[in-house]
């Protein structure tokens, strides 16, 4: 069985952070089938921001996945080091394939939380949301590095 793992993100990402996602995304392809779906982002000109987060929540839970373990990505959520990252993904992974969702800017509405089978947070510095898709993806490169026993030095 092939390892899938899926980023299902608010927004696309800016043109400067492209190449980096890609380099990783590309990194990845030997060891996994690495989907990105993203959803419209709502820009909170002129709109609250319940509703921008609530639209986009919505927007969220339409792409659900239907199979496998969903991790949100949020502050509050629980920290791991690289080699526990490793053996949690490997968990998911057991369990079928694994989508890791990105709110926008203002995070993920309490509906997608309460919806996502883990809650994981890469750092309890607030990242934006689409430098949080490129730290992802290379965590999840070094993860996989390590549940395979595999140098990494990059």
């Amino acid at each position: 069985m092939a390892t899938h793992i899926d980023i299902l993100a608010v927004g696309a990402l800016s043109g400067d952070l492209k190449p980096v996602f890609a380099h990783y995304a590309r990194l990845l392809t030997p060891v996994c089938d690495l989907g990105v779906r993203e959803v419209r982002e709502y820009a909170l000109q002129g709109r609250a921001a319940e509703a921008v987060l609530r639209d986009e929540g919505r927007r969220l839970l339409a792409a659900w996945p239907r199979r496998g373990v969903v991790v949100a990505l949020v502050v509050t959520g629980v920290e791991r080091d690289s080699p526990g990252l490793a053996a949690s993904l490997q968990g998911w992974l057991a369990r079928g394939a694994v989508t890791f969702v990105i709110g926008g800017s203002l995070g993920l509405a309490p509906e997608v939380l309460a919806r996502a089978d883990e809650q994981l947070s890469l750092s309890r510095l607030t990242l934006p949301h689409q430098l949080a898709r490129v730290v992802l993806a290379e965590q999840v490169f070094r993860a996989l590095k390590i549940a395979r026993r595999e140098p990494y030095h990059h």
